[in-house]
């Protein structure tokens, strides 16, 4: 195992509903497959005073709010006080803490974002898992599947790890900022309050507590 790419090494599961599927696995990318299922099971455990039944497998807190541009389609949970804004397209398997940001024109699918994420202005969220608080500059993308449409393999530097899947986004560690128009390539992980420079291409393994300003060029956060 690459210990600082494991669940235990990029989050603090007690800011996800997620934590019970989390906490049973190694790897962030291992839950990708499990989303839809997981939130099925927290769903039907959900609330009806605290949390409004909206279509199929639809499950939005009554604090959340929800423009009415925004398109929700299921399985998916919205979290206490966040905000879907104008235009927001949630595809599905989708499972969105609390206090989070959906922004204008902002698309997800088949992902976890912990409690406080923002992804608040044209962002596309595929595949992927957001720690506590990241928050995603305006444009910034996750590509979730190599152009030769084969599997993806997690880059540390000195090895590769395979997944033996086809889609993975981004695993994005607790408090890290991604700059704006930045893209995460397949695979990408992203330690803990890492910041990520705007503008950047980001491939593979990046370290906790630094600062990523281009390829090569990884600086220690001081």
């Amino acid at each position: 195992m690459f210990e600082p790419a494991e669940i235990c090494s990029l989050f603090d599961l007690s800011h996800t509903a997620a934590a019970p599927l989390l906490s049973t696995l190694g790897y962030p990318w291992e839950a990708l497959p499990k989303i839809g299922e997981l939130i099925l099971q927290i769903g039907g455990s959900l609330s009806a005073e605290a949390y409004e039944r909206r279509g199929e497998n639809i499950w939005v807190h009554r604090t959340a709010a929800v423009f009415d541009s925004a398109y929700l389609h299921g399985p998916a949970i919205i979290g206490p006080r966040t905000e879907v804004r104008q235009c927001a397209f949630v595809r599905g398997n989708a499972l969105v803490g609390a206090d989070c940001v959906v922004g204008n024109s902002t698309e997800l699918k088949n992902v976890i974002l912990f409690d406080g994420v923002q992804v608040p202005h044209y962002n596309y969220v595929g595949d992927s898992i957001l720690g506590y608080k990241a928050h995603m500059g305006a444009g910034s993308i996750t590509s979730n599947i190599k152009s030769d449409k084969t599997d993806v393999w997690i880059h540390t530097g000195s090895e590769r790890i395979e997944t033996g899947l086809r889609k993975i986004g981004a695993m994005l560690g607790d408090h890290v900022e991604i700059g704006c128009n930045s893209v995460l390539n397949p695979g990408t992980i992203v330690g803990r309050e890492t910041t990520v420079y705007p503008l950047s291409m980001v491939r593979g393994w990046i370290p906790p507590h630094s600062i990523y300003k281009r390829a090569g060029e990884i600086a220690e956060r001081k």
